[in-house]
């Protein structure tokens, strides 16, 4: 069983490494690294059929969490390549400024960047190893509250996607902070709706022998919501399109929590 895990994980690893070379390759000759969000986003569907064909855990449990991840992580690909491919040609100023920072070097930063990231698929995908492995013939309580869970916060990450999408799309709101539906409570309803879905995974996990390890990934994830790629990031890049608007924006929302406004 560990030589099987082994060897998929090994499998996963190099699909992950020659997508991400690919789309580094792609992203080099069109100069917009922001393409990188798309594929992260798509790796995971693509690590769930590599499970489906490759795990030996119980068929039905495998089905429905793959089957989760692979809608879960094609609807977020599909609603990231939608808003870049609008923009194809005109890099997202996260990846402008990495772009400045990194200079004169910024493709081959660029190329460890995008390995980076499928790394990170894979890496994150502990819980889908997990379940995929577990043998036993009937889905425990942890299951089913697990995809109940998911559902909630799928459809609450599609809500606030909708949202700003529909905000956006008015000429009227043209450099203004999207502050309508959920984005009045939380500056990041997205994201924390993603971070629901990883605890969700989480829960899913619990009803598989060492399930509580795949705490590791909804905890990386806050990790790096909070610290590194995601809040951080977004509302430099805000300050700087938006200015002083924004900056009133963050005096009166909370930063993750949707349900929580501190003015």
């Amino acid at each position: 069983m560990l030589s099987s895990l082994v060897l998929t994980v090994l499998i996963c690893l190099i699909v992950c490494a020659f997508i991400m070379g690919m789309v580094w390759l792609w992203a080099k000759k069109i100069k917009n690294a922001g393409v990188v969000d798309i594929f992260w986003s798509f790796n995971f569907p693509v690590i769930a059929i590599l499970l489906l064909i490759l795990a030996d855990g119980f068929v039905t449990r495998k089905w429905l969490i793959c089957g989760m991840v692979i809608l879960w992580g094609s609807r977020l690909g599909i609603h990231l390549g939608r808003r870049v491919i609008k923009h194809l040609h005109e890099e997202e100023g996260r990846y402008a400024q990495l772009r400045k920072e990194w200079a004169p070097k910024a493709e081959q930063k660029f190329f460890t960047f995008f390995q980076a990231q499928g790394l990170s698929n894979v890496f994150l995908s502990i819980p889908f190893f997990i379940i995929t492995q577990n043998k036993k013939p009937e889905l425990s309580i942890f299951e089913f509250f697990g995809l109940g869970f998911w559902l909630i916060a799928i459809i609450g990450e599609a809500t606030a996607d909708w949202q700003l999408d529909n905000f956006k799309k008015n000429p009227d709101n043209k450099e203004k902070v999207c502050d309508t539906g959920l984005w009045n409570y939380s500056r990041h309803p997205n994201y924390f709706f993603e971070w629901l879905i990883w605890m969700s995974f989480f829960i899913f996990a619990l009803g598989s022998p060492s399930g509580f390890l795949a705490i590791i990934s909804p905890a990386i994830i806050l990790y790096l919501l909070f610290k590194v790629t995601g809040i951080p990031a977004t509302e430099e890049q805000s300050i700087r399109s938006k200015g002083q608007l924004y900056i009133q924006y963050q005096q009166t929302t909370s930063a993750f929590f949707p349900w929580f406004k501190t003015k």
